[in-house]
């Protein structure tokens, strides 16, 4: 007979409820480890017709690699499953996990296209330079604020000529200078991490088809393309 699991998965602990016939016929809780929930599905639900949880952080991930593990893994959207969860009485992670596993059994779920660990990688490549950016203008911002205080305005340039500007203003400020230069420097390093990443960038998009041939639409560039 087909069994239906459902997992509340947590950064710690998955919670784990096993449907057969139509009643729960094994729950418990293991490590957050689709290994070790490998095992345990293949111990306690030989039969596995559908495991089911929620998208979240680690949703590609156990995705992944339960799929590896040959089990019928399927990822399914949390704020779909929301509404059957709520009905539970006490909200629990095993309760929550029941009411999972009752929606694989009777099929009531909307399932989610899990993307392939090469698109998370494009996507994560994508975050970290967009994040170095905004932390290398913040720096930027922070230093001409910080200066203005002492009347000393930076121009409106950007990159070396931000720098060369910085250091000519200073030059007539000791004390000033010790404080802003660590930040100047801090500005410089994350610049320079950020422009190695958006090489990588340009270098993964030139290598895919699918990138090149989004961006041969008006308006979209690299990091749209690399990002979809």
């Amino acid at each position: 007979m087909d069994e239906y699991i459902g997992l509340d998965v947590s950064l710690k602990d998955t919670a784990v409820s096993i449907r057969r016939g139509g009643k729960r016929v094994w729950r418990g809780k293991c490590l957050s480890d689709p290994q070790v929930l490998a095992a345990l599905i293949r111990k306690h639900a030989p039969a596995a017709k559908r495991v089911v949880f929620e998208t979240g952080p680690l949703s590609v991930w156990f995705y992944h690699a339960l799929t590896a593990e040959g089990l019928p893994a399927i990822c399914i959207d949390a704020r779909h499953a929301k509404a059957g969860l709520d009905m539970a009485a006490n909200k629990t992670d095993a309760n929550d996990a029941d009411g999972l596993a009752h929606l694989a059994e009777v099929g009531f779920y909307k399932e989610v296209r899990v993307k392939s660990f090469d698109s998370m990688l494009a996507r994560t490549l994508v975050a970290a330079r967009t994040r170095l950016v905004r932390i290398g203008t913040e720096l930027s911002n922070q230093i001409r604020g910080l200066m203005k205080t002492f009347g000393l305005i930076v121009p409106a340039v950007m990159g070396t000529r931000f720098e060369q500007k910085v250091g000519e203003l200073l030059a007539g400020n000791a004390e000033l200078a010790e404080i802003i230069r660590p930040l100047l420097e801090a500005w410089h390093a994350v610049r320079l991490r950020a422009a190695e990443l958006g090489r990588k960038l340009l270098a993964d998009a030139r290598r895919s088809e699918a990138c090149q041939l989004l961006m041969t639409i008006p308006g979209v560039g690299v990091v749209t393309a690399t990002s979809f």
